[in-house]
């Protein structure tokens, strides 16, 4: 790759694996908790801000549109948290996927009334990522820095809620105090990085590297690992594909997930071949050398 175009591509390159990093450990939680769409859901609420904003008059490159969104993010941060924490029966995928409907059409009905600002709008809720530029990527770094440092501060509190909640309950852990504070600061995550990347981009850096973790390991640690390696991976990959082929950034990385998914998979029956023949191996072995 040509140097100019490796400087041209740095903000947006440095950007995707700051996103990736803090997506992978985020959709752990997402997936154990089994609340796949969440991210979806909270990102289209986050844009009923940003378009309500719009409505008012407020500038689509304004920090009042990030504010508002933010504000509207956290309120479904609330409602999350309290369908998570009482004893309801309905699914909260079942609230999840409501609100993304909700949220969604009132977007549509917003917009309808904003005309003069929805071709802005739209652009930046789908995101561009190679628009974004070094003041950005350094501002979100010290947002998921100061995430990051307290979901690692509370780590444990929050892996034993979205393992299991139902046990925290019974030891007299606020599951709704702990869900809100884990959904808000998810929020946070998801209000900025939407902006920059894209739902559907955000989406796959939150998921994927959590499904590729979990076809190769059951341990928390080895599945993020494996994450970042694959997050980190498939970014520079499809930074390079968009490059190369004159392809659309975003959509380029969403596709190479899909593929290194994929291929992921299918190697797997290998790797896990290679382990129960390791271990028979072992089995095998341990009764004669007691013998011996």
């Amino acid at each position: 790759m040509d140097w100019t175009i490796f400087q041209f591509l740095a903000p947006a390159i440095t950007a995707s694996l700051i996103i990736a990093g803090i997506h992978a450990y985020l959709g752990l939680h997402v997936v154990e908790r089994g609340v796949i769409f969440v991210d979806l859901s909270l990102a289209q609420i986050a844009s009923l801000g940003a378009a309500i904003a719009v409505w008012q008059g407020y500038d689509p490159h304004s920090a009042a549109i990030y504010w508002m969104s933010l504000a509207f993010t956290l309120i479904g941060a609330v409602i999350f948290a309290v369908v998570k924490g009482g004893r309801v029966r309905i699914p909260q995928e079942a609230i999840i996927g409501i609100s993304y409907a909700v949220a969604s059409a009132a977007v549509i009905l917003t917009l309808s009334k904003a005309t003069g600002e929805a071709e802005h709008l739209r652009d930046m809720l789908v995101g561009n990522i190679l628009a974004v530029q070094w003041p950005e990527v350094w501002l979100t770094s010290l947002i998921y820095l100061v995430i990051g440092l307290f979901h690692y501060v509370f780590r444990r509190r929050f892996l034993e809620i979205s393992i299991d909640a139902d046990a925290a309950a019974a030891r007299g852990i606020s599951v709704r105090f702990w869900d809100f504070l884990f959904y808000a600061s998810f929020g946070f995550v998801v209000t900025r990085s939407v902006a920059i990347a894209g739902v559907l981009l955000v989406f796959c850096y939150l998921i994927v590297p959590s499904i590729g973790g979990m076809l190769f390991s059951d341990s928390i640690g080895r599945r993020l690992a494996i994450g970042w390696l694959m997050g980190t991976v498939v970014s520079m990959l499809g930074m390079y594909f968009s490059v190369e082929f004159d392809l659309p950034t975003g959509a380029t990385i969403v596709c190479t997930f899909g593929v290194a998914l994929i291929a992921m998979a299918a190697v797997r029956p290998l790797f896990r071949s290679r382990q129960t023949h390791g271990a028979a191996t072992v089995a095998h072995a341990a009764p004669r050398r007691s013998v011996g």
